[in-house]
């Protein structure tokens, strides 16, 4: 009984990691070859890395240097920037992630905007047109349709409602040191910059929370809450650097005082 092997790769012998590489290159190369038949863009199909499975919708485009591992899918019209990570996810039609995103076992509805260097995390699960933008950590997380957190924001353990605003420098501080908590955001909320949710904490319908607030107890629907120190002014003068002496006069100085001792010994 004989085996006929489809290409001639499959039976070249591996000794070194310069010849696994090699093999790897063209297993990769065979990879993008049919994205391509299927009707995805690659920027350059050299460099591109599928560690898994990747199932792609039509007029999907890839930049250079993206690495998928394990099962992801991305739907039609999906656009992923260089350098970006994807693993075990489900992207909707029409999302774009910017470049040097991270995303792990995250689901990502349509028309969504992810990214720069932004990172989803187990459990994050977007909806429909949600914008998470650079430097913001989404983990264990619902985030409901047309809200955004655009810099800067920590959601963890959260549950977000639509068209919520989550300022710049916001964190849900939902790990008390032994358990984690949740945090509970309705819709229409705009959360102030620089916001600390203490974790459990409901904040109700249409709320505002002002810049800076820590917020440890529910805030109430359409209010606006802020809890931070009353601003004064003072009268104050900065204080004003001293010029610091040479250290060789300083030197001069004591050796001219272990002479003067020396003599009145003598």
């Amino acid at each position: 009984r004989t085996a006929q092997a489809d290409a001639e790769y499959e039976t070249v012998g591996v000794n070194s990691r310069d010849q696994l590489a090699a093999l790897e290159r063209v297993h990769q190369m065979n990879q993008a070859g049919l994205l391509m038949d299927a009707g995805v863009s690659l920027a350059d199909p050299a460099r591109i890395d599928i560690r898994g499975t990747l199932e792609c919708g039509t007029d999907v485009f890839i930049d250079v240097g993206c690495v998928f591992e394990g099962c992801v899918t991305l739907a039609a019209g999906t656009r992923v920037g260089p350098y970006c990570i994807v693993r075990n996810s489900i992207i909707g039609k029409n999302v774009i992630i910017h470049p040097y995103s991270h995303l792990d076992g995250a689901k990502v509805g349509a028309g969504s905007l992810i990214g720069p260097y932004a990172r989803l995390r187990p459990g994050a699960d977007l909806a429909n047109d949600v914008h998470i933008g650079n430097f913001v950590e989404v983990k264990n997380s619902k985030i409901a349709a047309n809200s955004k957190a655009n810099h800067l924001a920590y959601v963890g353990d959260s549950i977000v409602g639509s068209r919520v605003n989550i300022g710049a420098g916001t964190i849900t501080c939902n790990y008390d040191g032994v358990n984690k908590h949740q945090t509970i955001i309705e819709d229409d909320v705009f959360i102030g910059s620089d916001t600390q949710l203490v974790a459990p904490v409901r904040v109700g319908r249409g709320a505002t929370l002002g810049a800076g607030t820590t917020l440890t107890k529910d805030a109430p629907a359409n209010q606006l809450t802020v809890s931070r120190a009353k601003q004064i002014s003072l009268q104050w003068q900065r204080p004003v650097k001293q010029e610091k002496k040479p250290a060789i006069k300083k030197a001069a100085v004591k050796k001219v005082a272990t002479k003067q001792s020396s003599k009145a010994k003598k």
